[in-house]
């Protein structure tokens, strides 16, 4: 059983760490909110179980349809693109008078929940975990319990550790992120696109 959660541990670290969209809005939320970048993880966190238990049931045979993965890329692109030019219109905005109490916590909760939703490659990490834990004869329970554990503490801890730096950012420093931040939104939903269209 432990070998089941350090497998799902190191599984969960494997799929959180990497620079992705979520991580990317993450990052440029904790610069001024904590909370609602924790919120913003934990939306994502909410759209992962939301497709494991679609997945567990038996459910997930829609995204077999082309229609609904073309769909699915569609409102993810676009809505990617839509975060992208929040951050970029929002670039210059001071980073040390924001207040915490301020945060959209609910709004930063959709917006990652809703970006993982429509992500169309999601369903296809959860099914390659499906069928890992099945090949290794892995305790389902306690690896998908390790890997969630490692989601979680990369959501809390990330941000908290950038939050709680951000009086070593400069306004210069901050703003070349967002812009930064912004493009690499943008990028991801420009190939998000050309995978659906490309076939690639």
């Amino acid at each position: 059983m432990i070998a089941s959660f350090l497998e799902g541990f190191l599984l969960g670290l494997g799929a959180a760490v990497p620079l992705g969209p979520i991580n990317v809005l993450i990052m440029s939320n904790a610069l001024r909110h904590y909370g609602a970048a924790v919120a913003l993880g934990a939306g994502a966190m909410s759209a992962d179980i939301t497709y494991l238990l679609l997945i567990l049931l038996g459910l997930f045979h829609f995204m077999e349809d082309p229609t609904i993965r073309l769909v699915m890329a569609l409102g993810g692109s676009a809505f990617l693109l839509y975060l992208a030019w929040l951050i970029f219109r929002g670039r210059h905005e001071p980073i040390h008078l924001q207040k915490i109490d301020k945060a959209p916590i609910f709004g930063n909760w959709f917006k990652g929940f809703t970006l993982t939703l429509l992500n169309p490659y999601t369903v296809i990490f959860w099914l390659s975990v499906s069928a890992y834990i099945a090949t290794k004869k892995l305790d389902a329970f306690m690896t998908v319990l390790g890997l969630f554990t490692a989601i979680l503490g990369w959501i809390t801890l990330m941000p908290l550790l950038i939050h709680k730096t951000k009086h070593l950012f400069s306004q210069r420093v901050v703003t070349l992120f967002s812009i930064a931040s912004a493009s690499i939104l943008a990028f991801f939903a420009l190939g998000m696109l050309w995978k659906i269209f490309t076939g690639a």
